[in-house]
């Protein structure tokens, strides 16, 4: 009996010596266990931090792609802006350019008769359209009285620019190179005024209202062809009457008008 009771008593610490061998085993398998979820969670992490970070630098990328364009945009929006202003002004030259050329055309349509009499040309200079007469068969040599003849040609002239609205005239006196020096013209600016004088004066007499003439001379220094030949000299003595442009047609005319 005392010798059982020693045993069994000698056997207990042993059973749960046993037991809590067994369940530190267990427990360290839970760690473990724990430890590798630990692990792959901080793996997950690491992934999606990358993720994110990768996420990141797109938004930063699409987001400075997005400024870009919309820099692009805004450029793009003034070009096309600069262009359509562009295409306006040009149509707007267009349309005065075919508005002047059919000026031109009604201007020798109506001096058609006088063209073909070989009494005046009509030609255009520097972007003016301008009405030209020999001056010999206007004036005698060296003098500024307008011959019989010259009078009705400046008269039927007058007739037909009398037609042409909004637009002013200016007579201008052209001479060869071959001095002058009279007491009535002491130089060829003065034989060039005169004549243009006596022309404007004839073209007011005719219908033109005196404020849209005006008369100036150029001498020898617009020479249309050369002063070495007879003839160059006979080109030379001429009148123009310019058909002065409306300014308000011409490119600009609103910034000048501003400075008013």
């Amino acid at each position: 009996m005392t010798l059982l009771m020693v045993a069994l008593l000698g056997c207990v610490p042993k059973a749960k010596y046993d037991a809590s061998l067994a369940d530190i085993a267990t427990k360290d398998q839970e760690i473990g266990r724990l430890m590798a979820e630990v692990t792959d969670l901080e793996a997950v992490r690491a992934t999606l931090q990358a993720e994110l970070s990768s996420a990141t630098a797109d938004l930063a990328a699409k987001r400075r792609e997005l400024a870009n364009m919309a820099t692009e945009a805004g450029v793009l929006a003034k070009n096309v802006e600069e262009m359509e202003r562009a295409l306006r002004e040009l149509e707007q030259r267009r349309a005065r350019a075919e508005a002047n050329l059919q000026a031109f055309r009604d201007l020798v349509d109506r001096f058609k008769s006088m063209i073909d009499a070989g009494t005046l040309r009509v030609k255009v200079i520097d972007g003016r359209m301008v009405v030209e007469l020999a001056t010999d068969i206007l004036f005698p040599p060296g003098g500024a009285g307008l011959s019989k003849d010259g009078k009705a040609a400046i008269e039927e002239v007058a007739s037909v620019l009398a037609s042409i609205p909004d637009r002013d005239f200016q007579v201008a006196g052209h001479t060869d190179n071959q001095p002058i020096s009279t007491a009535q013209f002491p130089s060829n600016w003065h034989l060039g005024s005169a004549r243009a004088i006596a022309v404007a004066q004839v073209l007011v007499h005719g219908g033109l209202d005196p404020e849209r003439v005006s008369a100036a001379s150029f001498a020898e220094f617009q020479p249309a062809d050369t002063n070495k030949t007879k003839d160059g000299r006979a080109n030379n003595r001429r009148i123009e009457i310019i058909v002065v442009p409306d300014l308000s047609t011409m490119p600009g005319f609103e910034e000048l008008k501003a400075l008013e």
